[in-house]
C-alpha cells in the first residue's frame, strides 16, 4: 500500500469546520484508488514531508484537487495551487511527544491539556499543530467540550489561534496521539506535573520555525521551464551579478542588492521559476506563503517573518547565497485595507535587501493589487512578467509533464494543447493527474497501464483553467459553426472578425492592419445569437466569459468600473478569450439619459476605455448581442470597438427545416411527418419557437400515453396550436430597417 501515491493540486478548504484540524479532503475516487478508508492517515510530500488524516470530499470537487487548511499547507511547505503528493502511510501510537510553543502557552497550558487537545491527530516532527481538537470525528478517550473549556480558561479567547510545534516523538515517523501518550514541553513540564500558579508577563506568541530550505528534489531544471526561458535567463543574470560579481556593480556606481517581483497569471510557474533558477546558481531558497502569514494574528505574523529572515540571513552568512521567496505577496500587502502587520513587514523586507548574498523575490498573480510601498525604489525595484502560455508552449509543457509517463500510441499532445486554451502549467498538471486517475480506474487490473487520448480529452471536460473557474464562464463543448444551419453570411462575418485574427495573425501583420476588436450581433430575440457565440467559441477553441445585461452594475461608487476592469483583466489572462456581452443595450445605453446617479455612464466609459485603451488586448475579442441596437451608445459602435455589426435575421423556411432536424435528432418521429412541410407553415417562428414546438409535441405524446414511442403528425398539429410565434412584426420591421440603413 505504501508504494501508491498520487499528485494532486492543493486548494484551501472552504469549510470552517476543517480549519486547523489536521484533516485533508480527497475525492472518493482518489480514496478508493489509494486503498484508503475515511480517517486513515496519509503522507503529504511538498517541499517538506508532513502527514494528516484523509476524509472524503464532496463528489462535486474535482478529482485532481485536494482540500487542506492553511496550517497543513504551511507544514508541507507549499502554497495554494501547488502540487502535493499524497500517499498512504502507517502510523504508530505515540509513546512520547515533545512540543514547543509560546512562553504563554508553555507556562499556562499543562502537558495533560495538550495531550487531550491533540488526541486522534497525526503528528510529524517539525509540524505546527493547532490546539483546536480534532472534533470532526472525535477519537476514543477525547472530551472535546472539556478540553475547549480548559484551554479557554488557561490562555483566554485567542487559544484557537495558538500553534505549537512537534519537536520530538517516539517512535520515529508519523505518530498518532493516544490517551496513554506522555507529553512534555521542551525544557519544561511533563504530563502529570503541576502547572505553575504564577502568571508570567504576557509575551507575543512564538510561531512555528520558519520553513526549511527547499530540497533539490522536486525542483525542475531550467531547461524544463517551457515558455519561461527568457525570464529564467534574465533572473540568472541578476543572481550572477548580485551573488558572484557585486564589485562590478559597485564600480559602476550601482548597488548589489537584489529585490524583484515576479508576476504572471495564477499557476503559470512563478515560484517554480525562482526555485529552478536559484538551484542552477547554487543558491538556497527559504520560502514563505504570504496567505498563511496573513491569516495569523499580527504579532505572530511579524514573528514568523522575522524568523524566516533570520534563517535566510544565517544561510547567506554561513554557507552561501540565499533567496527569500515570498509567494502571493498581494495577500499580505494588498493595495486596499492593508492589515496592521503590513508596515512591520515592509520594514523587515527593507532590511533584507541590504544584506550581502541575500535576495528577495516576491510573486503575485495580481500585480495591480499590491501596496505601492512594496514597489518603492529602495525596496522591490525590478519586475519579471511570465506570459500566458500559447498552444506551442502548452504542447511543450505537456511533453515535459508526460515525459516519464507511459502513453498509448494514439496520444497527440498538440491536439490536447489546442483543446486547452487559457491553461497554464498548474492547470496542465491538474489535467494530467485527472487523466491518470481516469486511466487507473479504466485499467484497474492491467499490468502495464497507460494514459490514452480519451483519458486526456475526458479530463478536459472536468478541469477548468484557474482563470476561468467562476460562474460567468460558458462551456462551448464540441459545438462548432458547422452545426449551425443556414446563416452563411453571418457565419462568414463572424469567422473573419473573430477567428481569422487568431488563426492567421501573420496575414494581418503582413498587410499592416490591426485585427478587429469586436462585433455586435443584433436581431430579434430567440434567433440564435447566443447559440452562434457558443459555436464560434467551439470552432476557435476559445474561452468564453459571459456578462448578461446590467449585472456589472453596482450601487457602490467605483465598484461597477472595477468589475469591468476585472472582467477584461481575466480575459487577457485566459486568452484566447471571447468576451460575450449579452443584452449589451442594458450594459451600455446612451450616455446622459440614465437616472441612476451616473452609474451607467461610468460603466460605458470604463467599457470604452478597456476596449480601446492603452493596455493591449491580444487574442481577446468582444462580442455583443442585443435586439435593441438603437439604444446603444454610439461611441461603442465606432471602429476599434464593436466595429462589425452582424444582423441575425429570423430563420427562413430552409433555416427552420435545419433547426427542426437538429431539435428532433433524438426524437422518434412518425413517417408521416415531413419537416420541410412543417417548416413552411411556421412563418414568423424563431429558432427558440421551433425548438419549443418539438418539445410541446413530445409532451403531447406523453400526455396521451407515458409509453408513447413516437411523435405523430397529430401531436405536431396540437403543438402548433399551443406554441405561437413570439416574433413581433413591428420589431422585425424596425430591425430590418436598421440593418438596411447600416449596410446601405
Amino acid at each position: 500500500m505504501a508504494s501508491l501515491q498520487i499528485a494532486l493540486t492543493v486548494r484551501l478548504s472552504p469549510s470552517p469546520l476543517d480549519t486547523r484540524r489536521g484533516v485533508v479532503r480527497l475525492h472518493p475516487e482518489v480514496l478508493a484508488a489509494l486503498g484508503l478508508r475515511a480517517w486513515d492517515a496519509v503522507r503529504l510530500t511538498g517541499s517538506r514531508v508532513s502527514s494528516a488524516l484523509a476524509v472524503a470530499a464532496d463528489r462535486s470537487n474535482p478529482v485532481g484537487v485536494m482540500l487542506v487548511d492553511d496550517v497543513t499547507m504551511s507544514n508541507a511547505g507549499i502554497s495554494e495551487g501547488a502540487e502535493l503528493v499524497v500517499a498512504p502511510v502507517e502510523v504508530a501510537a505515540a509513546r512520547t511527544v515533545t512540543v514547543s510553543g509560546s512562553r504563554m502557552a508553555s507556562s499556562l497550558v499543562s502537558p495533560e491539556t495538550v495531550r487531550l487537545a491533540l488526541i486522534g491527530k497525526v503528528l510529524t516532527v517539525g509540524d505546527a499543530v493547532s490546539l483546536l481538537p480534532q472534533d470532526l470525528q472525535p477519537a476514543p478517550g477525547s472530551d472535546v467540550h472539556e478540553v475547549r473549556k480548559m484551554l479557554s480558561t488557561a490562555i483566554g479567547a485567542h487559544w484557537t489561534s495558538e500553534l505549537i510545534t512537534v519537536t520530538a516523538a517516539e517512535p520515529a515517523g508519523p505518530v498518532v496521539m493516544r490517551p496513554s501518550t506522555v507529553v512534555a514541553w521542551r525544557d519544561g513540564a511533563r504530563t502529570g506535573e503541576p502547572t505553575p500558579s504564577t502568571t508570567p508577563p504576557a509575551a507575543a506568541p512564538v510561531p512555528p520555525p520558519a520553513p526549511p530550505r527547499l530540497p533539490a528534489a522536486g525542483v525542475p531544471p531550467v531547461a524544463d521551464l517551457v515558455g519561461a526561458h527568457e525570464a529564467a535567463k534574465r533572473l540568472a543574470e541578476w543572481f550572477e551579478l548580485a551573488f558572484r560579481r557585486p564589485e562590478l556593480l559597485r564600480r559602476l556606481g550601482s548597488s548589489s542588492r537584489l529585490a524583484a517581483l515576479v508576476s504572471g497569471p495564477e499557476g503559470v510557474g512563478k515560484a517554480t521559476l525562482v526555485r529552478a533558477v536559484s538551484r542552477s546558481v547554487g543558491a538556497e531558497v527559504v520560502e514563505l506563503a504570504a496567505p498563511s502569514i496573513a491569516a495569523l494574528e499580527a504579532n505572530a505574523a511579524a514573528a514568523r517573518i522575522s524568523e524566516a529572515i533570520d534563517a535566510a540571513a544565517g544561510i547567506a552568512a554561513a554557507t552561501g547565497p540565499c533567496v527569500l521567496l515570498l509567494t502571493d505577496v498581494d495577500a499580505l500587502l494588498p493595495v486596499t485595507n492593508s492589515p496592521p502587520v503590513a508596515t512591520i513587514v515592509l520594514d523587515a523586507l527593507r532590511a533584507v535587501v541590504h544584506r550581502p548574498r541575500l535576495a528577495l523575490l516576491c510573486t503575485t498573480a495580481h500585480s495591480g493589487a499590491i501596496d505601492a510601498r512594496l514597489r518603492s525604489p529602495e525596496l522591490v525595484d525590478r519586475e519579471l512578467t511570465l506570459p500566458q502560455p500559447d498552444a506551442l508552449v502548452r504542447t511543450g509543457l505537456l511533453r515535459v509533464l508526460l515525459r516519464d509517463v507511459p502513453l498509448e500510441s494514439d496520444v497527440e499532445l498538440g491536439t490536447i494543447a489546442e483543446h486547452a486554451p487559457g491553461f497554464v502549467a498548474a492547470d496542465l498538471g491538474a489535467l494530467y493527474r485527472e487523466a491518470a486517475v481516469r486511466a487507473a480506474i479504466r485499467q484497474l487490473d492491467a499490468q502495464e497501464p497507460k494514459i490514452g487520448q480519451q483519458d486526456l480529452l475526458g479530463a478536459l471536460q472536468t478541469i477548468r483553467p484557474v482563470s476561468m473557474s467562476t460562474s460567468d464562464t460558458v462551456l462551448a463543448g464540441d459545438l462548432t459553426l458547422d452545426e449551425v444551419g443556414d446563416m452563411a453570411e453571418v457565419k462568414q462575418s463572424l469567422t473573419e472578425t473573430v477567428l481569422w485574427p487568431l488563426q492567421y495573425p501573420d496575414s494581418f501583420s503582413r498587410l499592416g492592419i490591426a485585427a478587429p476588436r469586436g462585433v455586435l450581433l443584433y436581431g430579434p430575440p430567440g434567433c440564435g445569437k447566443t447559440f452562434l457565440v457558443r459555436a464560434l467559441a467551439g470552432t476557435g477553441r476559445l474561452n468564453v466569459l459571459s456578462v448578461k445585461g446590467a449585472e456589472l452594475m453596482d450601487k457602490w461608487v467605483g465598484e461597477s468600473e472595477r468589475a469591468v476592469r476585472d472582467l477584461f483583466a481575466r480575459a487577457r489572462q485566459a486568452a484566447p478569450t471571447l468576451v460575450f456581452l449579452d443584452e449589451v443595450d442594458a450594459l451600455a445605453p446612451r450616455r446622459g439619459q440614465s437616472s441612476d446617479s451616473g452609474v451607467a455612464d461610468r460603466v460605458v466609459a470604463a467599457l470604452l476605455t478597456e476596449m480601446d485603451g492603452v493596455q493591449a488586448m491580444p487574442n481577446v475579442v468582444v462580442v455583443g448581442a442585443t435586439n435593441r441596437p438603437e439604444l446603444l451608445d454610439p461611441a461603442l459602435l465606432r471602429p476599434g470597438r464593436l466595429e462589425r455589426m452582424v444582423y441575425v435575421p429570423p430563420p427562413d423556411a430552409v433555416a427552420r427545416t435545419a433547426i427542426l432536424r437538429a431539435a428532433t435528432r433524438n426524437t422518434p418521429l412518425a413517417e408521416e411527418i415531413d419537416l420541410a412541410e412543417v417548416a413552411e407553415s411556421l412563418d414568423g417562428y424563431s429558432a427558440a419557437d421551433c425548438t419549443a414546438l418539438v418539445r410541446e409535441a413530445a409532451l403531447t405524446a406523453m400526455r396521451e400515453s407515458l409509453d408513447a414511442t413516437e411523435v405523430t403528425g397529430e401531436h405536431m398539429r396540437a403543438a402548433r396550436q399551443a406554441v405561437r410565434p413570439s416574433l413581433d412584426p413591428a420589431q422585425l420591421a424596425q430591425l430590418a430597417a436598421y440593418a438596411e440603413q447600416r449596410t446601405g
